[in-house]
């Protein structure tokens, strides 16, 4: 069934929250339904996230193409830092640093695979890296731990947040599954340094 008018409203006011403050897409669809639903009556459906994300990329070309290339570029780079420092827990970028459209408002997700959640804390603790503790929704829905840890990167203002979830060593069956587009929704530490130092085309 295709989207309907207000759900496409929506999407768009979601898209401008995600880019501009930061938002993840779960809280900005939810803050935009109720901006829509204040001018109009009747039930809204909430849009999809591949709808929201269109309208993400679609925002970024219209407002920020100057400016948004630099920045997730820098983002990149913050997470192959943590990424490689954290190495020997298999992480896995994934969020809008990964996919493509992040802005400097972005944070940075990356799953770590653990056979003991409490390692990646020890490991925190041994490099003296300050962290908070808290808690979000996995890919089954489950409740996953976090470490939120953060960093700078020279080009970019503001400070950036890493998020670090942890999840156990079996769920790497899990990790690199593909999106209804067909793309995969997490990027491995070799996988995150191609994009930021690709091969060279020949010829």
């Amino acid at each position: 069934m295709p989207p309907t008018n207000l759900t496409a409203e929506i999407a768009a006011a979601a898209a401008r929250l995600i880019v501009e403050d930061g938002m993840e897409y779960g809280p900005a669809k939810r803050r935009a339904a109720k901006l829509v639903a204040s001018r109009h009556s009747g039930p809204v459906e909430l849009p999809d996230n591949m709808m929201v994300e269109d309208e993400v990329r679609a925002y970024i070309e219209l407002f920020c193409a100057d400016t948004q290339p630099v920045e997730l570029a820098a983002l990149r780079c913050v997470a192959l830092r943590w990424m490689e420092r954290l190495a020997g827990f298999d992480p896995h970028l994934s969020g809008a640093v990964w996919n493509g459209t992040a802005t400097r408002h972005s944070d940075i997700w990356i799953n770590l695979y653990c056979d003991d959640p409490k390692s990646a804390e020890i490991t925190l603790l041994n490099l003296r890296i300050p962290y908070d503790v808290g808690q979000t929704l996995g890919w089954r829905g489950e409740p996953v731990e976090v470490l939120t840890v953060t960093d700078r990167h020279a080009s970019l203002a503001l400070p950036v947040l890493i998020h670090l979830g942890l999840y156990d060593r079996d769920d790497m069956r899990g990790a690199l599954r593909r999106d209804a587009r067909g793309r995969s929704e997490r990027g491995s530490l070799a996988a995150v340094r191609a994009l930021i130092d690709p091969v060279p085309s020949r010829g």
